[in-house]
């Protein structure tokens, strides 16, 4: 298997992912109040999607990732689709962010195709929790299809984005197994001290190092604070680490508004210092993050 970060890590050191996609296509306009998010967009609005993904690459990602995080034939069938249309629609999903690196002319640039856990797809907050009583053969069996219908399309790697807990980092990594010739990578939500369903980030490091096509381990849609400190208490073997930090902002339900005062420009750049200090070779932002913050992590880690 070829390591798409090997040649990137070697020139700069630092891999630097995009920002969000959901939250700025979101910002751009787009209605992305049903349970799909941005996958709706795949079929409705593939062009915003495209204009989103070419401005990351501008901003200077080295990797993009595909608006497939909330797709999945349990989701698409909400909409009537039948299971052959959902996979294709996540298929096009990578060919639209494939599309945009063409586009955009540097073909050194990489597509990650991006999966949520099954609780993104439940639409009720549980990918923050891990509450969902599937085993790991149930939760193989839900991704197993999506991983099948995204590497149709040939991205550079499987990205599994927000996993909550141990259960479903196990599912990645037979899922994993299985495509011993495909680079994953994974990431995790976390809180304070511990992923989002309470097991340490060192236990999914420990158990996604083991498996040799698992590239990369992480943690993503988390509250800024909380990443550089998890980073600290794992030193992996072989993979190498990632953080991509919300904005700092927190969504409020009662008044249905994002709060707070958010990591902006320099302020994002020195996130990304500290997250490399920590122990990060990967650095990418997730909900509310801009391509200008993408563009400030890239001027800081310069």
């Amino acid at each position: 298997m070829k390591n798409p970060f090997t040649a990137i890590l070697a020139a700069r050191g630092v891999v630097v992912f995009d920002g969000a996609l959901a939250t700025e296509l979101e910002r751009r306009g787009a209605d992305l109040s049903g349970q799909l998010w941005s996958s709706r967009l795949i079929a409705d609005d593939p062009e915003a999607i495209i204009a989103v993904h070419l401005d990351h690459l501008l901003a200077g990602a080295d990797v993009i990732s595909s608006a497939s995080y909330q797709a999945s034939r349990l989701g698409f069938s909400q909409l009537g689709l039948s299971q052959a249309a959902a996979d294709a629609l996540l298929t096009k999903a990578v060919e639209l962010a494939k599309d945009a690196v063409r586009r955009h002319g540097d073909d050194s640039r990489l597509v990650a195709a991006s999966l949520g856990p099954y609780g993104a797809v439940l639409a009720d907050g549980s990918e923050f929790t891990g509450d969902y009583p599937l085993s790991v053969e149930q939760l193989i069996e839900f991704h197993l299809p999506r991983v099948e219908a995204a590497l149709r399309a040939s991205p550079d790697l499987v990205l599994f984005e927000t996993l909550p807990s141990m259960a479903e980092c196990e599912a990645v990594a037979q899922l994993a197994a299985r495509f011993p010739d495909v680079p994953f990578m994974a990431s995790f939500s976390a809180k304070a001290g511990t992923i989002s369903h309470g097991e340490s980030f060192a236990s999914v490091v420990a158990r996604l190092d083991e498996v040799p096509n698992v590239i990369a381990v992480g943690l993503n849609c988390s509250a800024p604070g909380v990443i550089a400190p998890l980073l600290k208490t794992t030193a992996p073997k072989r993979v190498v680490l990632a953080a991509s930090p919300n904005s700092g902002e927190t969504w409020d339900a009662t008044s249905r508004q994002w709060e707070g005062t958010p990591y902006r420009g320099d302020s994002f750049g020195a996130l990304a210092r500290a997250y490399v200090e920590a122990g990060a070779r990967i650095i990418g932002g997730c909900c509310r993050t801009r391509p200008a913050d993408i563009s400030a992590a890239r001027l800081a880690l310069k």
